[in-house]
């Protein structure tokens, strides 16, 4: 499980945990999120995202958000991960998020294996959400966020299961993307809705 070690041993002063959602999909955008934690007044239970039940999860979204010193959301267009390939939208998602803050820190702490080009100090984590609680906390928030849009896209788009998949290549979607062909929101960069494209 997730620990406040990062947080404290390294970084003195306020640390803002940071991750995304959605970096596989075939659709919609990519969903990154900050979170400042109070020390001492953690929602029980953070942990990774995926290790989570959806009802877990969204609890603790509510709990992060009344508890934390302060958080922000933010996404990455599909125009914008056509444009810039999907590493570079994300960390421009990870970017808008940590500009959204209402408060500033001393120290970021990225889920993965590389920084955004910002003016924090960071660091990369590498499978942070599972060891960071501030991470683990950013996660919840990024993947509720991104599931929620995914689920509303799905009501205007109702043949490829998005409320299911998430927008995600499962057999069902693969299917309806080469029956109904590509929407607005599917990833024109990405190899399957490509070769769609091609045909």
């Amino acid at each position: 499980m997730p620990d406040f070690t990062h947080e404290l041993r390294h970084h003195p002063g306020l640390v803002a945990g940071v991750d995304e959602a959605g970096r596989g999909p075939l659709a919609g955008p990519v969903v990154a999120a900050a979170v400042i934690l109070h020390a001492k007044d953690c929602p029980d239970g953070l942990n990774d995202s995926k290790q989570l039940t959806a009802a877990r999860r969204a609890k603790l979204e509510v709990e992060i958000k009344a508890r934390a010193l302060c958080w922000g959301v933010a996404i990455a267009s599909v125009a914008e991960i056509d444009s810039l390939n999907i590493l570079w939208a994300t960390m421009l998602a990870m970017k808008r998020a940590m500009e959204a803050l209402n408060a500033d820190c001393a120290h970021v702490l990225v889920d993965g294996n590389r920084c955004p080009d910002w003016r924090w100090p960071a660091t990369a984590v590498v499978e942070g959400d599972a060891k960071c609680l501030s991470i683990a906390a950013a996660s919840i928030i990024a993947k509720e966020t991104r599931d929620r849009i995914m689920v509303e896209a799905a009501a205007r788009h109702p043949h490829y299961g998005w409320e299911s998949n998430k927008g995600y290549g499962s057999p069902y979607h693969l299917a309806a993307l080469r029956e109904h062909g590509p929407t607005p929101l599917h990833r024109r960069s990405f190899a399957p809705v490509a070769q769609l494209l091609l045909l």
